[in-house]
């Protein structure tokens, strides 16, 4: 009686580890400038969440269906084990937790002090690009042409110059699926592409008017209320599953043929959004030399707490 006790004692112990993992990695993903894939890396856990992701097939789900009859259960439960379950469920609750206490904070934000809040995010991106470009080499005419071309693609998406279709449900479910599959890259932050596509202040707003909705159901309040931030929420998610098994297999198979090449173009990527957070000050507050000064400074304190965290965690490299 006493073992068994220990022994589950072990695994609750080992499921709140996981969950502490997705906490932070979580946290990394809420905020561009660090990626939820750096952290997995930092912590020693990146092989086994690559490993887990590349395991969730459709096979394998039919294979966990179907085992409502006995003599497929072993399967399923051999399917389940191959998905690793047990440590991707509680680390994706913990993500889920980090992103929603942040997205309230965002949509709050956003509201009451855009400049103190895009600034920040400026330096931060403008950081990580340095930080995870000079580890790279621009050393053949493929990595410039690269580098020009990620650079310029997010410098024309971040003004405006490649247009996005607004805010439907087909930008919502392709901003889940870059984003999401974004999460698990190191050195790319997929909140940071949400700000690139103009689409991060939106759909934090519509996570924390979901979770406030959901609150307010269980106490009594409309069902109505739910519904349209909720299918917002259902989008993103449909999205984020699709990336898990689309793009991030695609650009997991060019960083197997092609490493130094593809990571040059995903830094230039981070590189070219930098201006991305500025429009949303814009959109604000004219560019009087008080914002501007304001702005400048609230993006030193983000690049020097990027570097700060850099530094403490012995540097950051793209892999």
């Amino acid at each position: 009686m006493e073992y068994e006790r220990s022994d589950v004692a072990v695994d609750r112990l080992e499921l709140l580890r996981t969950y502490g993992y997705g906490l932070c990695m979580g946290a990394a993903d809420a905020l561009p400038g660090v990626s939820g894939g750096t952290v997995a890396l930092l912590l020693g856990f990146y092989g086994r969440l690559i490993a887990a992701v590349t395991a969730l097939t459709p096979r394998r789900a039919i294979a966990v269906l179907r085992g409502y009859r006995r003599e497929r259960r072993p399967r399923a439960r051999e399917a389940l084990l191959e998905m690793d379950l047990q440590f991707l469920v509680p680390l994706g609750i913990g993500v889920i937790t980090s992103v929603v206490l942040i997205a309230e904070v965002v949509s709050s934000l956003a509201e009451s002090n855009p400049i103190a809040m895009f600034g920040f995010f400026t330096g931060l991106i403008a950081a990580s690009a340095i930080t995870l470009g000079r580890s790279l080499a621009f050393d053949s005419p493929a990595r410039i042409g690269a580098a020009i071309v990620g650079t310029t693609l997010a410098l024309s998406v971040a003004a405006d110059v490649v247009h996005l279709p607004g805010s439907g449900p087909v930008v919502i479910v392709i901003a889940g699926a870059i984003a999401v599959s974004a999460m698990i890259l190191p050195g790319v932050s997929g909140s940071l592409l949400l700000i690139l596509f103009g689409q991060y202040v939106f759909l934090s707003s519509e996570l924390s008017a979901f979770v406030h909705a959901i609150s307010d159901l269980l106490s009594g309040g409309s069902v109505a209320a739910v519904i349209d931030p909720g299918t917002t929420v259902a989008l993103f998610v449909v999205g984020g599953a699709v990336g898990l098994v689309t793009i991030a297999r695609v650009v997991r198979t060019a960083l197997a043929r092609n490493r130094g090449l593809t990571l040059v173009f995903l830094v230039s990527l981070i590189a070219g959004s930098i201006p991305a957070p500025l429009h949303n000050i814009g959109d604000m507050h004219a560019w009087t030399t008080e914002t501007i000064a304001l702005t400048a400074a609230w993006a030193a304190l983000g690049a020097i707490a990027l570097f700060a965290l850099e530094h403490l965690v012995g540097g950051f490299e793209p892999e």
